[in-house]
């Protein structure tokens, strides 16, 4: 009897780390490379991203939280070299939908500010130097696997987002709009305390 009643008291503290009340910590690592050896034309390209959330679970399908999200690029064509950096801090609200205590489906609204500053060398000498600020917004919706004590992998095949940039060394604007579902895949990770 006492190892039945542990069983259903460790059922319900692990059902219990998706309620009311709990802090949810995740995030996805994204990384290309690219290698293009045309002739006597040799282009590499390497890109990579971290993109960790927090957020409080404050009702049972609603969370808010804090997001942040690193972006580094760099691309090499015969004797140029280009670098690029692209850095978010936002806020988002997650609303998810319990489809049984295995999956879940939820969808993140964020939005924020970004910066990104763009370098260019030819024969390692600076060319150009550009920065930009601006803000972001997006929604995604993901699917949620529960492997184990709220600990789980987040699935997402794209969103929608809209993002703008004013660069500091002229007038140029930059304002974009997606609409990608389909088109990319996101995995991820995430842990409700």
């Amino acid at each position: 009897m006492k190892k039945m009643l542990l069983i259903l008291a460790l059922a319900m503290v692990s059902y219990a780390n998706a309620q009311k009340g709990t802090v949810l910590v995740g995030g996805n690592v994204g990384y290309t490379s690219e290698n293009i050896d045309q002739q006597a034309d040799e282009r590499k390209s390497n890109s990579f991203t971290f993109s960790p959330k927090v957020g409080y679970q404050f009702h049972e399908n609603w969370t808010v939280g804090a997001e942040f999200a690193l972006a580094t690029s760099k691309s090499t064509a015969l004797d140029t070299e280009s670098k690029y950096k692209n850095l978010r801090v936002g806020a988002f609200v997650r609303y998810t939908v319990p489809l049984n205590e295995t999956f879940s489906v939820f969808a993140d609204l964020g939005a924020g500010f970004q910066n990104r500053t763009n370098k260019n060398y030819q024969n390692n000498v600076l060319m150009s130097d550009s920065k930009a600020d601006g803000f972001y917004t997006n929604l995604a919706p993901s699917l949620f696997i529960n492997m184990k004590k709220g600990f789980g992998l987040n699935f997402s095949i794209g969103g929608i987002e809209y993002q703008t940039l004013s660069y500091d060394n002229d007038d140029t604007k930059y304002n974009s709009f997606s609409f990608n579902f389909g088109k990319t895949v996101n995995i991820g990770i995430s842990k409700n305390f």
